[in-house]
């Protein structure tokens, strides 16, 4: 599979010595954003940036905001103060479907497939925002529609293979264990061909063996696709092996930016999140 098959790549051609792609400059800026529900502040006043070809941890206690971090990133919540800069232009009422037009995907804390659809259906979803035929020739299977649906099927087969699931390619994923049903998800926002990808807890309620796989993964997507990763994880063993930096939040507040050890070692983290016996 080249590396221009699931990442829209960025043009640098520059490695480290592991054969990864060098970190980059901004690629993504959130700056100075809040996000209240009512009366309650979910963020308050949060600044970081997402490098390119980085993988970037965000990490606290529950209810800390990580995930609606995330959902501003990928235009499902809306800030009332702050903006978010994507490769230099401020956006403005972003959308989920046009952030994934322009190449941010993610995945979801709850697993959100088609149970009754088969892994390879679930992860042709992915390709949605890239159908140009219309939607009468989709649905008659007509010319143009039939010629795309190939095309894009051949590369989500790709995707398949990539992860290691061609056994389950046509079982509904409804009746797969629960590891697969999360590399199912990753496989549909790999589909989307993003720039960069969110994963929201990707490891979350999996068993050490199942972790390590996905681990992998993940790690295999950044250095081979040169894809930002920007990920939730609560396992800091993983955080700070995989990650280039991390971002911890706290109540909505930012506590700490910073390389894996930098952040190990900042007292704010260690006295709000870390604790003494981590």
């Amino acid at each position: 599979m080249s590396s221009t098959a699931v990442s829209a790549a960025s043009g640098s051609d520059a490695f480290t010595a592991d054969g990864r792609h060098k970190i980059g400059g901004v690629i993504l800026s959130v700056q100075n954003i809040s996000l209240s529900f009512g009366g309650v502040r979910a963020l308050t006043n949060i600044s970081f940036d997402v490098r390119q070809h980085e993988i970037l941890a965000i990490i606290g206690p529950n209810g800390a905001g990580k995930s609606s971090m995330l959902n501003v990133i990928n235009g499902f919540y809306h800030p009332q103060e702050g903006k978010v800069i994507h490769k230099g232009q401020e956006r403005k009422r972003m959308r989920p479907f046009m952030a994934a037009r322009a190449g941010i995907a993610r995945t979801f804390q709850n697993i959100a497939l088609f149970k009754g659809m088969s892994a390879l259906d679930n992860i042709m979803t992915g390709r949605n925002t890239m159908m140009k035929s219309g939607v009468l020739a989709q649905a008659f299977y007509l010319g143009r529609a039939r010629k795309e649906e190939t095309e894009h099927r051949e590369f989500c087969e790709k995707i398949i293979d990539f992860l290691e699931i061609e056994a389950v390619r046509k079982t509904p994923v409804g009746r797969l264990p629960y590891g697969l049903q999360k590399r199912v998800e990753l496989g549909r926002a790999l589909a989307a061909q993003p720039e960069i990808l969110l994963l929201d807890e990707p490891m979350a309620g999996m068993n050490l063996e199942e972790k390590e796989d996905m681990c992998r993964f993940i790690l295999d997507v950044n250095k081979e696709f040169g894809t930002t990763i920007v990920l939730i994880e609560h396992d800091m063993g993983v955080v700070m092996d995989i990650s280039d930096r991390v971002v911890v939040l706290d109540y909505g507040r930012k506590l700490a930016d910073g390389t894996p050890d930098e952040v190990r070692a900042n007292q704010d983290v260690i006295d709000a999140y870390l604790g003494g016996g981590h």
